[in-house]
């Protein structure tokens, strides 16, 4: 039996709340409204037990209670120093308490709010409503001492009817917030605990109720359809200027020839307004269009859509959930920026503001309901609210909540029932609901993929690149219900979860999206998600460094550790390698360019938009050095077409310059296709696309005639190069001490390589291998008349396996030797069963300094790996050792360039070149790889003292295996006989 709670039972009832208004659309209006955000009292108590009896009432002294700003989040007071409201508590599955449902703990954490407001004279109160736009969990509330009444559904608006309790001048309002209720178990989303009143709160009069703005479009005559279905007191009229509609009856139906229609590319809004016949004005914002499935392929407006979209959650460092409108909008500056399209507001509907903002940028938007019950699947689903007819009301309450607030905004086409609920009745029941109010959006939810009964988009998450193939085809493994399989295959196929961005990666999107786009069923996919929720800590080693926290830096008993940090933003919204790639990879314009015949052609992927909106420019670099640029004129392509045009006269001129009176080195052609024109979300001149091509090699290097080894007491001297007679390593090239280099195959493991939530992870084969205690040992030094040969084997401690090393230095002599030319080749022989691929394959060195600076010719400016390469291009790149090191919330492999052919390090002692032949990988580092394996947090690691420098012949994929699938076959680093070739030289 449940526990008696006598006046608190409403914390554990399933129950979604009581004394509520029904809900309805978010809009503003020109009635008076008074607005409560500021800083309230506020005290914590440490459950029922401890709660301030009489702090409603009007008079209660609360004047030695704290002051605390809402909105917040109350775990998220005192932060970046000690937080002062109990902790964050980060889990992905498992609920943080024993699942009882709808039990919770009675030690259960409540804030107890109060806020005194001043209600002016002529305050119209006898409408006047309450509004509550997210707290979390649970909540009570009085208003001057008496009870309204009580609710659940976090992320979701709550109203209360105030008019027979408010009342002109001062008014006491009192609120008691639940860390933990029986909405817990409906709230286990994959994000850190937190509490309290965490959106805004008002009060507001209140004329007309709601609306619902049906605004169609019909792309065979170009005619927008508008009707507005209005509950009010007092007849309300529409008038909508541009359409020339004015004082007509909101009803209609109003049929307007030649609408321009809403996109994510062309997010034409129409102003308008509702007046009520009491004198209230609405303003509106209207955005014809039509969301269809045909022939089993989403479409909007009557053309297929692809999404290149992420997943996102709010967040912000210091303030948890509770976002300012400016980051609001920087989110959704940076998608656009980023060539992204649409939004899954992961798991729960967003601030309503953001929703405006995705109307007024244009981003496709799946609104999700707030809901999840992951936490009951470790139990075989026992007891899932999905499918327990005594949770059915707070599901339907939260399905009808999500679908009332935001059903006026174009930019949502899809509601989302939630996430990773399992399966069962309530969600059938969820979807019948949503199809009886609003029949203009398709309905999805993942959990449902293996029947899709009751959705209309077949939704998958992390599946591999095979499987999604066969999913474009149609020719996945068919249902148990033969009816239910007919009605899957006609629907299209949505990613609504991959590219898990979790640290160094995601690797493979490349191959994702040429999928994705070979198969019209498919209509694109979210990333896996948009922000690292770090949150902003004092390290406690100097007075102002702080680092981003994670899972179980605030002392959880339960937490999934940095699993919360997978986002292509870093917790300072600063963007990541893995959305500079993914900005790459699905840009919506393709330029490819064939220097043979000298044609460039443009691929159109816009879904309405032609090609005019850009401007097209070229530029000519010799050996990274500019040598020309200029403009491309490209006729108009129209959405889906290809248009090939001939190079320009000045860029013929600049390419025969460069091949004529070039350095011998490669010669590369850049087109870029930059905004022509300022949009909403940019400035003119931003990039939207870009290419290469190669237009020129390099010439050989001159040979050199190779210098005798002479071996003297401790060491052996080839040219002015010196090495250590006994282990034959390289201690001297020039006036530069070194310390290497010899065989590497050890990185410091990535996200991708720790964990694997389907299967074992790939660092389990590694070190069950012992790839991390590798010794080296030398059984051979031969000098002779054209260098040094050393052999040596690399082996673990126990293990039969190994691989056997040869490397051969030779040093040039004659016009050359000034340089300190230097060349080793590396020849790796695999001896035994190698049963996992190695992760990484190279040399590794080190020299003296802290900081260097770094120029290289290769691709850059970033870190590139060989499955996440995409967004780097070919050039001279400049940088320092510090400034090349990624910050990822925690440390592991990082840095990586890729496919540089020469690179020089500066440090006051000189410079190192290095050469690849023809290429190598380059990371330089101001610590060991041990030291980065063994950090939890980047503050632990501290300089050395050495430059610690790594030349790989080949690294093993990325993928994303942390939730996902691991790197395709042709990324994965087999242990194979190989021989790579480097050489080095020295210059002052």
């Amino acid at each position: 039996m449940m526990k008696d709670l006598g006046p608190h039972g409403y914390v554990e009832d399933r129950s979604p709340g009581s004394g509520r208004l029904r809900p309805r659309a978010a809009f503003v209006s020109d009635l008076p409204a008074i607005a409560l955000d500021g800083n309230w009292r506020f005290r914590l108590a440490s459950g029922l037990d401890d709660l301030t009896g009489d702090f409603a009432a009007p008079d209660f002294d609360d004047s030695a209670w704290d002051l605390l700003a809402v909105p917040s989040c109350w775990q998220m007071a005192g932060l970046p120093g000690e937080p002062r409201y109990g902790a964050p508590a980060y889990t992905n599955i498992l609920y943080p308490f024993p699942v009882d449902p709808p039990r919770v703990p009675r030690q259960n954490p409540t804030g107890e709010y109060r806020r005194v407001f001043e209600v002016p004279d002529g305050f119209p109160a006898a409408d006047a409503v309450l509004r509550f736009e997210g707290v979390d969990s649970a909540f009570a509330v009085w208003l001057n001492g008496i009870r309204l009444g009580d609710g659940k559904g976090s992320r979701l608006t709550t109203e209360f009817d105030v008019c027979d309790v408010l009342r002109p001048g001062r008014n006491v309002l009192a609120v008691r917030v639940h860390q933990w209720s029986s909405g817990s178990y409906l709230e286990d989303q994959d994000m850190w605990w937190l509490s309290g009143i965490f959106r805004s709160v008002s009060v507001a009069a209140c004329g007309v109720r709601d609306f619902f703005v049906h605004a169609a479009y019909d792309h065979t005559t170009g005619q927008g359809t508008l009707a507005v279905d209005v509950t009010a007191p007092t007849p309300v009229s529409l008038s909508v200027p541009e359409l020339g509609i004015s004082g007509a009856d909101p009803a209609g139906p109003h049929v307007i020839d030649g609408v321009e229609p809403w996109s994510d590319e062309k997010p034409r809004l129409y102003s308008g307004e509702l007046v009520s016949e009491a004198g209230e004005r609405i303003p509106l914002r209207i955005g014809f269009r039509t969301v269809a499935v045909v022939d089993g392929v989403l479409t909007v407006n009557g053309r297929p859509i692809s999404l290149r979209g992420v997943n996102r959650h709010e967040w912000h460092p210091l303030t948890g959930r509770t976002l300012a409108e400016d980051v609001m909008l920087a989110d959704v500056v940076l998608m656009k920026q980023h060539n992204i399209n649409a939004v899954r507001t992961s798991h729960y509907p967003p601030d309503r503001r953001f929703l405006d903002l995705c109307d007024e940028h244009g981003l496709w938007v799946f609104c999700e309901g707030d809901l999840e019950t992951h936490g009951f699947e470790p139990g075989g689903w026992r007891h899932n609210p999905s499918d327990d007819p005594a949770w059915r009301e707070a599901i339907l309450d939260r399905t009808e909540r999500l679908v009332e607030r935001d059903k006026n905004h174009p930019s949502v086409i899809v509601w989302s029932l939630g996430n990773e609920s399992g399966t069962g009745a309530n969600l059938a029941a969820a979807a019948v609901w949503i199809r009886d109010r609003d029949r203009s959006r398709l309905i999805h939810y993942e959990g449902d993929y293996r029947s899709c009964a009751y959705v209309d988009l077949y939704s998958q998450m992390y599946i591999g690149l095979d499987a999604l193939a066969a999913v474009g085809r149609g020719q996945e493994p068919p249902t148990a219900d033969p009816a239910d399989d007919a009605h899957r295959r006609a629907l299209p196929a949505v990613l609504c979860e991959y590219g898990h961005a979790m640290g160094t990666g995601p690797g493979g999107l490349s191959e994702y999206q040429q999928i994705i786009e070979a198969h019209p069923r498919l209509a694109g996919g979210f990333i896996w998600e948009w922000i690292d929720h770090g949150i902003a800590r004092l390290s406690g080693r100097a007075e102002s460094e702080f680092f981003y926290a994670y899972g179980g830096d605030f002392g959880e008993e339960v937490h999934d550790g940095n699993f919360v940090a997978d986002g292509l933003l870093f917790p300072d919204r600063t963007p990541s390698p893995g959305l500079i790639e993914f900005k790459k990879v699905i840009e919506p314009v393709r330029i490819h360019i064939d220097p043979t015949a000298r044609q460039i052609s443009v691929h159109n992927l816009h879904h309405v938009r032609d090609t005019s909106y850009l401007a097209f420019q070229w530029s000519v670099e010799d050996g990274g050095e500019a040598v020309g640029s200029g403009g491309l004129t490209v006729p108009a392509t129209a959405p889906g077409e290809r248009t090939a045009v001939g190079w320009p006269a000045d860029l013929t001129a600049a390419l025969d310059a460069a091949r004529k009176e070039g350095s011998g080195q490669e010669v590369w052609l850049t087109l870029t296709a930059v905004l022509a024109a300022d949009e909403t979300w940019a400035s003119a001149g931003h990039e939207i696309a870009w290419s290469q091509g190669l237009v020129a090699a390099s010439a050989a290097p001159a040979a050199f005639t190779r210098a005798p080894a002479i071996t003297r007491d401790r060491d052996i001297a080839v040219g002015r190069s010196r090495f250590d007679a006994r282990s034959g390593q390289l201690i001297r090239l020039g006036d530069l001490d070194l310390d290497g280099p010899r065989l590497d195959v050890w990185r410091a493991p990535i996200d991708n390589d720790l964990l694997n939530a389907f299967g074992e992870p790939q660092v389990s084969a590694w070190l069950a291998a012992g790839l991390h205690r590798m010794r080296h040992d030398v059984l051979g030094v031969e000098p002779d008349a054209s260098g040094v040969t050393v052999t040596a084997r690399l082996a673990a401690a126990g293990s039969s396996s190994g691989l056997d090393v040869v490397y051969r230095w030779s040093a040039g002599v004659g016009p050359e030797a000034g340089r300190n030319r230097l060349r080793l080749e590396t020849t790796v022989t695999p001896d035994g069963a190698w049963p996992a691929p190695l992760p990484r394959l190279g040399i590794s060195l080190s020299l003296p300094g802290d900081d260097a600076d770094v120029e290289w010719f290769g691709l850059g400016p970033g870190e590139a790996y060989r499955d996440a390469r995409a967004g780097a291009r070919v050039g001279r790149h400049r940088s320092t050792v510090t400034a090349m090191q990624t910050p990822y919330v925690r440390p592991q492999e990082n840095g990586n360039r890729h496919l540089v052919r020469h690179a020089r390090i500066t440090t006051p002692d000189g410079s190192l070149c290095i050469t690849g032949d023809p290429v190598i990988d380059l990371t330089v580092r101001p610590w060991s790889t041990a030291a980065l394996t063994a950090a939890a947090h980047p503050y632990e690691l501290v300089r050395d003292g050495r430059l610690h420098l790594h030349l790989d012949h080949a690294h093993h994929g990325l993928g994303s295996a942390a939730c996902g699938p691991g790197p395709s076959a042709p990324h994965v680093l087999a242990a194979v006989p190989t021989v790579f070739s480097v050489e080095f030289s020295t210059s002052r």
